[in-house]
C-alpha cells in the first residue's frame, strides 16, 4: 500500500550530501521543504518535494495511495536514540531521594546502589520478565517519536545475564516496530565480588564473554566505563581492542565524572562514538574531531545528577560531530523523552534548534551506523516518520517539556 502525505508545513528532511556525520554549520542544515510532501510505499520512501511537485510527477502512484493531510504540520525523521541501557530488571526510585538528600553518584555505588543494585534485579529477573519490562519502555519510546534505539547489556557483569540481556533484545527487535540496535557492554562496572581484582575480571571480559557474545553475533558494539573507580583507560583500551578483533565496535562512556583521558582513548581506538563527556578535556575534544569519533552527549542526565552539561556548544565550534540521546536507564536518567533531551540541549549545552534536530537524528544514526537506512528523510531509506503538532521545528524546541507528536510511522506502518 502506497501513502502519500501532503501539505506539509516544514518537511525537514536532514538530508546529507556527504557520508559521514554531519559536523560545524552541517549540523544546522536541516533541508527544510516548505508545503512539503513524501510518498512512500513498503516502507520505503519512494520521493520527497513539494506537494504540488509529487502531485504532477507521481499522479497515478498518488490515485492508488492512502492520501493524509498534514495541515501546515512539522513533519520529521524518526527520531533515533543512539545510547540507552533499555533492557534491565527493577526499578531505582529510592535512589532519587537519597541523591537529593546530598549522595553523589559514586557514593551511592560504592555503597550497593547504582548499576550494582540493578545488577541483582537484572540477574533475578527471568527472560521473559526482562522482555515485559523492556517493552513498555520501547512502547513510551516509539510515543515520545523515537523509531530506533541502541540498547546496551551490562547489568548482569557475568556471562549468564549478560547474554539473557542481549538475548531479550534480539526478540524485540524481531517482535517490536522499534529497531533495537545491541551493544555489549559487560565492563559496565566492576562486580563486587572482583572488587580489588579488577584484573581478573577483565580478562573474563576478554576471554570469555566477548568470544561467546562474537560468536552468537549478538552485539554490533562493545562499550567500556572508562572512568575513575571504574575501568582505567588501560584496562579499557585491552578491552575495546579485543572486541575490535572479533568484529565489534567500539564505543566507550568517557570523562563523565572526572576528566580522565576517555575521549583520547576514543580517539586512539577509533570509537564511532563516545559518550556522555561532561569532563573532556580540551586536547580529548581535539582528539575526538580529527580522528571522527562522534560525541554523543546526554544532557537528561547531566540535569538528572544535578551536574553542568557537556560542553556541546564548545564541541561543534571544534568541529566534533555531536549526537544527543536519553541515555534511558534507572539510576541516572530514567526517560525515554527524546523531545525533553532536545529541549535540554538548547538550553543547557546551547545546541540551536537546528543542530538539536540533526543531532537526534541523523548523527544519531550515525552514532550507530544506521545512517545509510534511517536518520532523514530521504528516497531509498525507511520511511521513519513523525508528524509533530506544531508548526515549525523552532517551535519544537521553544515549548519545552511537552510531548508535541501526533502521528508516527514505523517503516511505512503507522504505529501512533
Amino acid at each position: 500500500m502506497k501513502t502519500f502525505i501532503k501539505h506539509i508545513g516544514q518537511l525537514a528532511t536532514i538530508a546529507n550530501e556527504g557520508t559521514g556525520a554531519k559536523k560545524g554549520q552541517a549540523m544546522s542544515d536541516l533541508n527544510i521543504i516548505e508545503d512539503g510532501a513524501i510518498l512512500f510505499r513498503s516502507g520505503v520512501i519512494l520521493a520527497v518535494g513539494t506537494t504540488e511537485q509529487l502531485k504532477e510527477e507521481y499522479a497515478a502512484d498518488i490515485q492508488e495511495a492512502m492520501v493524509v493531510n498534514a495541515h501546515g504540520r512539522l513533519v520529521t525523521p524518526g527520531l533515533v536514540d543512539p545510547h540507552t541501557h533499555v533492557a534491565y530488571g527493577g526499578s531505582r526510585e529510592k535512589e532519587f531521594e537519597m541523591r537529593l538528600q546530598g549522595k553523589s553518584y559514586m557514593d551511592i555505588m560504592n555503597a550497593g546502589g547504582g548499576i550494582h543494585a540493578t545488577m541483582r534485579m537484572t540477574r533475578e529477573a527471568s527472560e521473559d520478565e526482562l522482555f515485559d519490562q523492556t517493552i513498555k519502555r520501547l512502547d513510551s519510546f516509539l510515543k515520545h517519536g523515537v523509531t530506533t534505539v541502541e540498547g546496551k547489556s551490562g547489568y548482569g557483569m557475568d556471562l549468564e545475564t549478560e547474554l539473557k540481556q542481549l538475548r531479550v533484545m534480539k526478540k524485540l527487535q524481531q517482535s517490536h516496530a522499534i529497531d533495537l540496535v545491541p551493544t555489549f557492554m559487560g565492563a559496565h562496572a566492576v562486580p563486587t565480588e572482583y572488587k580489588g581484582r579488577e584484573g581478573e575480571f577483565v580478562d573474563i571480559i576478554i576471554q570469555e564473554m566477548l568470544p561467546v557474545i562474537a560468536e552468537e553475533g549478538l552485539a554490533e558494539f562493545n562499550d567500556v566505563f572508562c572512568e575513575k573507580d571504574v575501568y582505567t583507560p588501560e584496562q579499557s583500551e585491552r578491552i575495546l581492542e579485543a572486541g575490535k578483533k572479533l568484529g565489534l565496535t567500539p564505543k566507550i562512556h568517557a570523562d563523565e565524572i572526572v576528566s580522565y583521558g576517555g575521549a583520547e582513548l576514543a580517539a586512539k581506538v577509533g570509537a564511532i562514538s563516545a559518550e556522555h563527556l561532561l569532563k573532556a578535556s580540551d586536547e580529548g575534544i581535539q582528539a575526538m574531531a580529527e580522528a571522527g569519533v562522534i560525541a554523543c552527549l546526554l544532557p537528561a542526565t547531566a540535569l538528572y545528577l544535578r551536574e553542568e552539561a557537556a560542553q556541546g556548544r564548545k564541541m561543534i565550534d571544534a568541529g566534533v560531530a555531536v549526537a544527543i540521546s536519553t541515555d534511558c536507564n534507572p539510576g541516572s536518567s530514567p526517560t525515554v523523552s527524546m523531545p525533553l533531551v532536545m529541549n535540554l540541549a538548547c538550553i543547557s549545552m546551547r545546541l540551536t534548534p537546528a543542530e538539536a534536530l540533526t543531532a537526534a537524528t541523523y548523527n544519531a544514526a550515525c552514532a550507530i551506523n544506521r545512517q545509510d537506512t534511517v536518520g532523514s528523510l530521504e528516497k531509498g531509506k525507511k520511511a521513519d516518520i513523525v508528524m509533530w503538532d506544531v508548526k515549525s521545528y523552532q517551535e519544537l524546541q521553544y515549548l519545552f517539556g511537552v510531548n508535541h507528536v501526533q502521528s508516527v510511522w514505523k517503516n511505512g506502518k503507522k504505529v501512533i
